[in-house]
């Protein structure tokens, strides 16, 4: 058995999930160009009045997986400030997203599940190890607000399911015992 480093456990995974909000974002514009709906009008779309509406979901998610990155290897998330107001704004944010994740050298992270890592939210810091924050804070938060996106457009009439959540899958014919 193969094990698994904190990179693989966590890059990979971030980076297939905006891979995949990205074009859960391309099928909510096309059905919602189809439907005569402004962009701006579904970007709003909330599924609560007390939640964030999906434009936010989105850069909050891209939030998490950057500075998950920088938080993991060591260094200073970069910034982008929020300031899409459009889908190809939010596909460019995504891909620099990325972009980023990928400039991140995998021997960075591995080895660093107990480096201590601090994340100050307001008046709060928030204590981990580089393993806790993937396993308890990283990856649910961002798989949280990417399923988000996906419950709005959903929730909206987009014509999505499970698979387009999950992405790119190897499924092949079962094969006879």
């Amino acid at each position: 058995m193969t094990a698994t480093t904190l990179y693989e456990a966590s890059i990979p995974v971030i980076r297939r999930s905006l891979a995949n909000l990205s074009t859960l974002l391309d099928k909510g514009a096309e059905h919602f160009a189809a439907a005569g709906v402004a962009e701006d009008e579904w970007l709003g779309y909330r599924l609560a009045d007390d939640m964030y509406p999906l434009l936010r979901q989105v850069q909050i998610a891209s939030d998490g997986a950057k500075g998950a990155a920088a938080r993991l290897s060591g260094q200073t998330p970069p910034s982008f400030p929020d300031e899409e107001t459009s889908v190809a704004e939010l596909r460019d944010r995504i891909a620099r997203t990325i972009a980023y994740l990928d400039s991140v050298p995998a021997a960075a992270i591995v080895g660093r599940e107990e480096a201590p890592i601090v994340l100050e939210i307001g008046d709060l810091a928030l204590h981990f190890t580089g393993a806790s924050y993937v396993r308890d804070f990283v990856l649910p938060n961002i798989l949280f607000h990417v399923t988000t996106a996906y419950a709005i457009l959903r929730n909206r009439g987009v014509p999505i399911g499970k698979r387009d959540f999950l992405g790119e899958l190897d499924i092949r014919p079962r094969v006879a015992a």
